[in-house]
């Protein structure tokens, strides 16, 4: 989550996105153009709920479902919740609640939903699990005894290990730490720097053979931007690639894509060849960018308004990606199946 909404209009929607005011509404006709690998001849983005105040964190679930994050807008007018969408039906339904500002989703190997809580307005400011029950649990919230910043995206590997980030965008909260990290939280329960390399991380991702993590660097030069009178001048905005060692460390960091003086990436996915499917936010140009795993531009999928993250389905929607933006879930059928790194063998 890298923006704030207060407005409202539904079919024209004022947001608050790292510290500018952007306006942002439907479009007549969306561009998707690209690797005919990728994009076939009848890829369409697909309309199935706009309902929400403002969505994020696509996750597939083991019951073929995909659940996401969705924020009441204003913030004040209701408490965060996580969905459950249903392809066999095309319903919506609420998993939980009250989630604590619950923002990127992701499911481990045996099943458990596992959430980043954002900090406005009372968010848990954690890394927690969502329980069937529609509960909250968290599983930690502080790194040498401070609290985080406000944790954001998160992705889980095959040996559950959890990879998240640890920026801050908006909200009054004082903050602790002095630094915006990316963490690692093993399953025995300790709790690691992964990188302090990225300026203010954003958006994280595996590849499908584990080996390289992914993480949007998105600095909006402000960790209170919904407050700030002025603008602050943003910082780097880029696609980053870490070596992934057996041990879960990194190493070998290396820009893939500079964004410029452009917002930057939200939330990422990958297929199983590897490409890299990023939800960009760029005034000029926003939507899903598929990149090739050395930075390369393969595909563009137009969004109606400005995307925060996406997901492949599983099972017959494999091939099937899901798209949060603005305040609605899309889906378009692309050529490549996606990659869930918690399953991967």
């Amino acid at each position: 989550m890298t923006h704030l909404c207060r407005s409202i209009p539904k079919a024209l929607t004022t947001c608050f996105l790292m510290g500018v005011f952007q306006l942002t509404g439907f479009c007549a006709e969306l561009t998707v153009t690209g690797d005919k690998s990728i994009v076939l001849p009848d890829s369409k983005l697909e309309t199935l709920w706009t309902d929400g105040g403002f969505t994020e964190g696509a996750a597939a679930g083991p019951d073929g479902c995909i659940y996401f994050s969705d924020f009441a807008q204003p913030f004040d007018s209701g408490p965060a919740r996580v969905m459950k969408f249903d392809p066999r039906t095309k319903k919506v339904s609420v998993y939980c609640p009250d989630s604590g500002m619950g923002n990127g989703l992701m499911f481990t190997r045996d099943g458990r939903l596992i959430g980043c809580c954002a900090s406005p307005l009372g968010g848990h400011r954690a890394l927690v699990e969502f329980l069937p029950d529609g509960s909250v649990k968290p599983l930690v919230s502080k790194f040498h005894s401070k609290r985080f910043n406000s944790p954001n995206d998160l992705v889980i590997d095959a040996k559950g290990r959890v990879y998240f980030s640890d920026p801050k965008y908006v909200g009054p909260e004082k903050l602790e730490l002095d630094e915006f990290n990316v963490y690692r939280f093993d399953p025995d329960g300790s709790l690691h720097v992964a990188t302090r390399e990225i300026e203010k991380p954003n958006g994280v991702m595996l590849s499908p053979d584990g080996k390289t993590l992914y993480v949007a660097e998105t600095n909006n030069g402000s960790d209170t931007a919904d407050l700030d009178k002025t603008p602050a001048p943003p910082g780097r905005m880029t696609l980053n690639a870490f070596d992934v060692a057996a041990d879960g460390t990194l190493s070998h960091k290396r820009v893939l894509h500079d964004f410029g003086k452009e917002t930057g990436i939200d939330g990422m996915t990958v297929d199983r060849e590897g490409h890299i499917y990023a939800a960009v936010r760029s005034a000029s140009r926003f939507g899903i960018v598929v990149f090739s795993s050395t930075g390369k531009e393969l595909a563009y999928l137009e969004t109606p308004v400005l995307p925060t993250n996406c997901v492949f389905g599983s099972g017959d929607q494999s091939r099937t990606l899901y798209i949060t933006a603005g305040s609605g879930l899309y889906r378009i059928r692309l050529g490549i199946a996606g990659h869930h790194s918690a399953l991967a063998e």
